[in-house]
C-alpha cells in the first residue's frame, strides 16, 4: 500500500524543531550580551578569584582566631596585603619613574656622566673591543654618542615610561582584586556550595566534588609555585648579593621577585652583578669564581622548587600542571599560568576517569562471563 505521511505529525515536530532553534538562539544571544557587558571585568574578577581562593585557608584560620568573624578576618588580610605588597611596590614604580624623569633631564642638560670603562671590558671574547670603544666615546664626548642612538634611546625612553605607567595600572588593578577577594572570602562557605553546585550539575554528583578540588588545588598549587617560588628565590639571591658585596643588594632581591612573579629569567640579575665583579669590582680570582659559582647556584633555585610547589596537593601530574602553567602564560600572560594549569588538570582528570569507567565496564562483563 502507498505510504501516507501523518501531516500533523509532521507539523508538530517541525513546530517543536523551530521552537528548540529559537530558544537555544536566544539562549545564545543572551550569553553573548552578558559576555560582552561582563568583559571589561573579566581580568579584574579572575585575579580576585585567585586570591580567594589561595588565601581563603589563612582566612579560615584568622576567622576561627578571631571567633569565626568572617568580615573582620578578610578586611585585615585585604589590609595586611595592601601594606605588604601594593603600598612597596607602588613607592618603587614611583622612584623608578623619577629616576628616569632624572636621568633624561641630566642627559639634555649635559649634566650627565658616565665613568671610563675598566681596561677589562676590551678583553672581553666578541664584543670586547667594540664596547670598550663605545663606552670610551660615551666618557670623552656624551652628547656625539647620544647623537648617535638618538632614535634608539627615544624608543627606550618611551618603552620605560610606560612600563612604568604599566606598573601603576597593574597595582591598581590588584588593589581592586584584592578588595572584591575580601568580599569573595567573606562569603566564602556560600560560594563553595555555589561552586560545588556547578560541578555536580555538569560533571555529576559523583565526579562534581572530585573536580571542585582538584580546581582549588591546582590554583592554590600555581600560586604558591610562582609566587611563593619567585619570594624564596628572591630572598635567596638577596643573601648570596650581601654575601658577595654586590651594591644595592635589596633594592636588586626586589628586582628578582618582580621578575620571578613575570616568570623571567634570574639571570638579569645575576649575570650583571658577576660581571661586576669580574670587571669593575676589587675581588680577587678565587673570591669572584666563589661569589659567582654562588649567584649561579642561588639563581637555580627556582628550578627545583617549582616542579615540588606546582604539582604540591594537587591529584595530577605535576608535568601537567607545569605544562598548563607554562602554555597559559605562553596564550594569555600571568593570568593564563591559573587557568592553563586548571583547565589542563581538570581535562586529564575527566580523560582520565572515562579511560578507568570503560575499564571497570569490561572487568563487570568478563566477571558476569559463566565460567566453562
Amino acid at each position: 500500500m502507498p505510504f501516507k505521511p501523518d501531516l500533523a505529525l509532521e507539523k508538530r515536530l517541525s513546530d517543536k524543531l523551530l521552537d528548540v532553534f529559537i530558544r537555544a538562539g536566544l539562549v545564545i544571544a543572551l550569553v553573548m550580551l552578558c559576555y560582552r557587558i561582563f568583559s571589561p571585568f573579566l581580568g579584574l574578577m579572575m585575579w580576585a578569584l585567585i586570591l580567594a581562593i589561595t588565601l581563603y585557608p589563612l582566612h579560615q584560620k584568622l576567622a576561627g582566631s578571631l571567633g569565626g568573624r568572617q568580615g573582620r578576618a578578610a578586611t585585615l588580610l585585604v589590609l595586611a596585603g595592601i601594606a605588604l605588597i601594593v603600598v612597596p611596590t607602588a613607592l618603587l614604580a614611583s622612584s623608578m619613574g623619577d629616576s628616569i624623569h632624572q636621568l633624561i633631564a641630566g642627559v639634555k642638560d649635559n649634566t650627565f656622566a658616565i665613568p671610563a670603562p675598566p681596561e677589562k671590558v676590551a678583553e672581553w671574547p666578541l664584543v670586547g673591543e667594540k664596547l670598550a670603544a663605545a663606552w670610551s666615546m660615551a666618557h670623552s664626548d656624551l652628547p656625539a654618542f647620544i647623537q648617535k642612538l638618538q632614535p634608539q634611546i627615544g624608543s627606550l625612553a618611551k618603552k620605560a615610561l610606560g612600563m612604568v605607567a604599566s606598573i601603576g595600572s597593574g597595582m591598581l588593578m590588584f588593589l581592586f582584586s584584592f578588595i572584591i577577594a575580601g568580599v569573595i572570602m567573606t562569603f566564602g562557605e556560600s560560594g563553595e556550595r555555589g561552586a560545588r553546585a556547578i560541578f555536580d550539575r555538569v560533571a555529576g554528583k559523583a565526579r562534581g566534588e572530585e573536580l571542585n578540588k582538584l580546581s582549588t588545588a591546582t590554583v592554590r598549587a600555581v600560586a604558591m609555585g610562582v609566587i611563593g617560588v619567585a619570594f624564596i628565590q628572591a630572598i635567596v639571591v638577596g643573601l648570596a648579593l650581601l654575601v658577595a658585596g654586590i651594591p644595592w643588594a635589596g633594592v636588586l632581591a626586589l628586582v628578582m621577585l618582580l621578575l620571578g612573579i613575570a616568570q623571567v629569567p634570574a639571570l638579569l640579575v645575576t649575570l650583571p652583578a658577576i660581571a661586576y665583579m669580574w670587571t669593575i669590582g676589587d675581588y680577587g680570582t678565587v673570591a669572584a669564581a666563589s661569589y659567582s659559582v654562588l649567584l649561579i647556584v642561588a639563581g637555580s633555585a627556582d628550578n627545583v622548587l617549582k616542579p615540588l610547589m606546582l604539582g604540591r596537593g594537587v591529584d595530577a601530574p605535576m608535568p601537567v600542571v607545569l605544562l598548563g602553567a607554562l602554555g597559559g602564560m605562553a596564550a594569555t600572560g600571568i593570568l593564563g599560568m591559573f587557568v592553563g594549569a586548571t583547565l589542563l588538570a581538570l581535562g586529564y582528570q575527566i580523560f582520565m576517569g572515562w579511560v578507568e569507567a570503560r575499564d571497570e565496564l569490561e572487568q563487570a562483563v568478563d566477571d558476569s562471563q559463566p565460567v566453562a
